[in-house]
């Protein structure tokens, strides 16, 4: 056999195969329709986004992959179709820490899928009021860096807020270097965000260490000035590039290959146990000697791990803070719930603002 008659074989096997996933997804979209009915009809007020239910789906997904793709491509695909499909039964709009073009709106595009409507916002406290007024129905901001840590703003702002999380989402972090020049010898300046630089200080220090910095509220703002002013470059990712048509001088520019972001999606639906679950708890304690060691001995007793304590001043009286621990497993599971049951007794406050499922790739 030829190579052209091999090749028309393979080709009129994926025309078949192409037609049997578009009526297994078609499929798929008519159920999703018909659980929409039941819900409805059961409870006017029914919640079709279930994070626990997203995650389990994608999990045991992943665990039959069979390849040749990839888990992380996999799950992407599979969440596009769950995202369709979801927008059929309750379209939902998600605000980020915008404007368009940041690592905040990837992180929610990456959890929700395209099929939602996303709304960028200037800041995380309108992206808190947003959801809080209900305009948006999730937000997505984020919580803390691998390489430079908490983002304090976000954990300021539960203090006042009445929202949960919901979800978390961890974004792997890819810096580039974009302009409308053609070579890194004609840039004088760049623009990005603080913690961009943080990230590629030593690649800044070795490459371009005449260039000014100048520090903006965002990448995708970088990139925008980047557009428009000669002799300029921003640091930003793959989004911002397209979106503002910039060159890319350099690539993956970040310090540490492994950079990650961890992002937190909140809201007001509390989410059931997953199986793999994360609960995020706001505590204060009394200002005595021992105090914190008898608000994290529970955990410790009870066999629960804890994956991150963070203080934050409290901002009511001086030299008093509050502690956001993250810890492993569901509020509702039994040894949680012991745990926190010893903990409200020790605590001067605990607040629970959340239980979600732990982020899947």
């Amino acid at each position: 056999m030829s190579e052209r008659d091999r090749l028309q074989v393979i080709r009129q096997r994926i025309d078949a195969l192409d037609d049997e996933i578009l009526r297994l997804i078609s499929e798929r979209a008519r159920c999703a329709q018909e659980v929409a009915t039941v819900k409805r009809e059961s409870d006017p007020e029914a919640q079709f986004y279930r994070p626990e239910r997203e995650a389990q789906v994608l999990r045991r997904i992943l665990e039959l992959n069979p390849g040749p793709l990839p888990g992380e491509e996999t799950a992407r695909l599979f969440r596009e179709i769950m995202s369709a499909c979801l927008a059929l039964e309750e379209p939902l709009t998600i605000a980020f820490l915008g404007p368009e073009g940041t690592f905040t709106q990837a992180a929610a595009l990456k959890h929700f899928g395209h099929s939602v409507a996303t709304r960028a916002l200037a800041s995380i406290d309108e992206v808190f009021r947003e959801v809080e007024s209900q305009t948006a129905r999730f937000g997505v901001v984020p919580v803390e860096n691998s390489t430079e840590g908490v983002v304090t703003h976000t954990l300021d702002r539960f203090m006042q807020s009445p929202l949960q999380v919901c979800g978390e989402v961890e974004l792997r972090i890819h810096h580039h270097l974009l302009s409308r020049e053609t070579a890194s010898v004609a840039i004088e300046r760049v623009y990005s965000h603080q913690q961009s630089f943080a990230q590629c200080r030593e690649w800044l220090d070795a490459n371009l260490p005449g260039a000014e910095r100048i520090t903006v509220s965002s990448n995708a703002e970088a990139a925008r000035r980047a557009s428009k002013e000669p002799h300029t470059a921003a640091i930003a990712g793959e989004a911002a590039a397209a979106l503002y048509e910039l060159g890319t001088l350099a690539s993956n520019i970040e310090d540490f290959p492994d950079n990650t972001t961890r992002f937190l999606v909140i809201g007001r639906q509390a989410a059931e146990p997953s199986g793999q679950d994360k609960t995020s708890l706001m505590i204060t304690t009394p200002n005595r000697p021992g105090s914190l060691f008898r608000v994290l001995e529970p955990f410790a007793r009870g066999g629960v791990s804890l994956t991150r304590i963070e203080s934050r001043p409290s901002h009511c009286v001086n030299w008093e803070y509050v502690f956001f621990v993250d810890i492993d497993g569901h509020q509702r599971d039994p040894k949680v719930a012991a745990a926190l049951s010893v903990l409200k007794n020790e605590a001067e406050m605990l607040r629970v603002l959340g239980s979600y499922p732990r982020a899947v790739l």
